[in-house]
């Protein structure tokens, strides 16, 4: 497997901010979402979301952010011929 890149910019009591970097395969691994968030693509691309319901491919762009509220569990995976990178926003409170 090779592991999405986070980094991350912000860790307080009200927000968690990380960037998330995707190499072609590259995937998060089963994780579950404690809080809602917001993800804010850096890049256009496509991502295979694999949960309990099974497989899908979502298709990103740029700019156009998306929220989930908490609970969501699931693999994240670049589907994409190049990088793919986006901005996750945790909201804790």
């Amino acid at each position: 497997m090779i592991q999405a890149i986070a980094i991350v910019q912000i860790d307080n009591d009200r927000v968690a901010v990380a960037e998330w970097r995707f190499a072609p395969g590259a995937e998060t691994g089963w994780h579950r979402h404690e809080y809602d968030y917001v993800v804010v693509p850096l890049t256009d691309g496509k991502l295979l979301l694999k949960d309990k319901a099974g497989d899908s491919v979502s298709e990103l762009f740029a700019g156009k952010s998306y929220f989930r509220e908490a609970g969501v569990e699931h693999n994240v995976i670049n589907a994409g011929d190049g990088e793919f990178a986006f901005v996750e926003i945790q909201m804790k409170t």
